[in-house]
């Protein structure tokens, strides 16, 4: 599973001055259903789903990441939408919910597929333990640099 394969160009924010973790799961939600992968159900379902179980990841260098995701009925078809914030927002930890994390990376998953939820979680999972890809996602200012942040791996 390719994260390329389901990263929604419109639906990428870079350098986004979000308040809080809900506006940035809203604001990344409108731009998936703006572009059609997302029923109208999938923000407030996407913030529910947060708010019992949080996706917040520590990582292992100075930025931290989520994947906030809802259950596959609110999914019109599969896509990614990704946000690099400018100032970091509070998840809560997904391994020990009652811990703040200030995360700066955010994939907000829209998939159709259980097995697919699962799958995309490993693979995102696996490019936050590289720290070069998350510097260079952190840094890109347009969709290109954002694909060539995946594709080359320079670690």
């Amino acid at each position: 599973m390719n994260i390329l394969d389901f990263l929604v160009p419109s639906s990428i924010a870079l350098h986004y001055p979000a308040s809080d973790s809900k506006e940035v799961i809203a604001h990344l939600g409108k731009l998936l259903f703006d572009a059609g992968y997302v029923r109208e159900t999938f923000v407030e379902a996407a913030l529910d789903r947060e708010s019992r179980l949080p996706t917040g990841l520590p990582l292992s260098g100075d930025v931290n990441a989520a994947i906030p995701h809802t259950e596959v009925e609110h999914v019109i078809k599969p896509g990614l939408a990704m946000a690099t914030l400018s100032t970091p927002v509070t998840f809560q930890n997904m391994v020990s919910p009652e811990e703040a994390v200030p995360c700066q990376l955010v994939f907000v998953m829209a998939l159709d597929q259980p097995k697919a939820q699962i799958e995309m979680l490993q693979e995102i999972a696996g490019i936050l333990q590289n720290p070069s890809i998350i510097e260079r996602l952190m840094s890109a200012n347009d969709f290109e640099e954002v694909r060539t942040s995946f594709s080359n791996d320079h670690s």
